[in-house]
């Protein structure tokens, strides 16, 4: 299976800050990689030197076997790359519609299928941005990467924050996008019960590094390694000393 993306010997970060001191790893076509880590280890600034809003000091990036490293941004969106950030960066100003609109790329992906994937996207389309709630606002920026119709989607932490049930809701449909659509992609989660489960593969960072990597459904099942790197215990993972049950 020949790879989507290639990342070899990445070094970024931001200001003069180095980050990631040297990442390497592949994503062959149509899989799916849980990218898993304690906070501060480097998973949002590897997602975001894919994206190309890092600093780069060094090491190449590939999607499709085109070198992307010189790229911007917005080039490597056209490129193929679909991302949902951490802070969802909706256009507030702007309906439903208009998010949708305004970036849509032809290909498979239109606002009719987002709305047929979300239907409260459907029911809010006249609704701002800033008059949606936050499960809302992050179906918005999931269906705004659909649109775009890319190659590989990167979505950084989109299950936090988010009430159980809104969760579950866009749990399946990032099920239906990967397994039914076929879409690559790479989630950023600090809980990995959530993503293993849609998952093929997971990667676990510390300190900007991959220091573990397996099969979702052995590392799911892997409690040593969930404890050693994730603070996972059998009830829930560990926050501040105590035990957060799932």
């Amino acid at each position: 299976m020949p790879d989507l993306l290639r990342v070899e010997g990445l070094r970024a970060g931001y200001g003069e800050a180095v980050v990631l001191p040297n990442m390497s790893l592949t994503l062959p076509e149509g899989q799916v990689l849980a990218l898993l880590g304690r906070n501060g280890t480097g998973k949002t600034t590897l997602i975001n030197s894919i994206v190309g809003i890092t600093r780069h000091f060094g090491g190449t990036l590939a999607l499709s076997g085109a070198d992307i490293t010189a790229l911007r941004p917005d080039q490597r969106a056209r490129a193929g790359i679909g991302w949902v950030p951490q802070e969802r960066n909706i256009f507030r100003s702007l309906t439903v519609h208009e998010n949708l609109t305004a970036v849509a790329l032809p290909g498979p992906w239109t606002p009719q299928k987002v709305y047929a994937m979300f239907p409260r996207l459907g029911e809010r389309k006249t609704n701002l941005g800033n008059q949606l709630s936050g499960g809302e606002q992050q179906m918005l920026a999931v269906g705004r990467a659909l649109v775009l119709n890319p190659k590989i989607m990167l979505l950084d932490e989109p299950l936090e924050g988010l009430a159980p049930i809104i969760v579950e809701e866009l749990l399946s449909a990032l099920n239906r996008i990967i397994r039914q659509e076929g879409m690559s992609a790479i989630l950023v989660e600090q809980n990995a019960q959530k993503i293993l489960g849609v998952t093929d593969r997971a990667a676990i960072l510390e300190r900007g590094a991959i220091v573990h990597e397996a099969v979702s459904a052995a590392l799911r099942a892997d409690r040593a390694v969930l404890e050693t790197y994730l603070g996972v215990t059998d009830q829930g993972p560990r926050r501040g000393g105590r035990t957060v049950r799932q």
